[in-house]
């Protein structure tokens, strides 16, 4: 099992994914979970050496390494919430739904998001009170 603290992969350039950050940082009172843009290096890095793709640069998901493991785009975003305080956490419950049906909604959302929320030129960068729960 591995040691390194969750680390949250997200598309730094979304507007809808960084609002998501920031509401899991505001959430997160332990300050449990670490977070890296899929565009960055550390976040290319940290992706291919659990198994994934390093993408094109146009991330559609939302990935969780935690334990060793990777998660991706529900089971990721479900897994996230289980360290939120609060009623967030109960949102787990939403894994006794099929993969499958809970990936497509995932999917359907993901396709709109820069439609919907808009998309920035670069990624977001921290305060210096946040800065070190973010890779470079």
């Amino acid at each position: 099992m591995d040691s390194q603290p969750p680390l949250v992969l997200f598309d730094g350039v979304c507007n809808l994914c960084n609002g998501a950050v920031n509401f899991v940082i505001d959430r997160d009172p332990d300050a449990v979970l670490r977070f890296a843009s899929l565009q960055s290096g550390a976040g290319r890095a940290a992706l291919q050496a659990h198994g994934g793709a390093a993408g094109d640069g146009d991330p559609d998901t939302i990935v969780l390494i935690e334990g060793g493991r990777l998660y991706e785009r529900s089971t990721a975003a479900l897994r996230i919430a289980r360290h939120l305080r609060g009623p967030y956490k109960l949102l787990y419950v939403f894994m006794l739904v099929p993969r499958v049906l809970r990936d497509r909604v995932y999917a359907w959302i993901a396709r709109h998001r820069y439609r919907w929320f808009g998309r920035t030129d670069v990624c977001r960068v921290p305060t210096p009170a946040l800065r070190a729960r973010f890779l470079d």
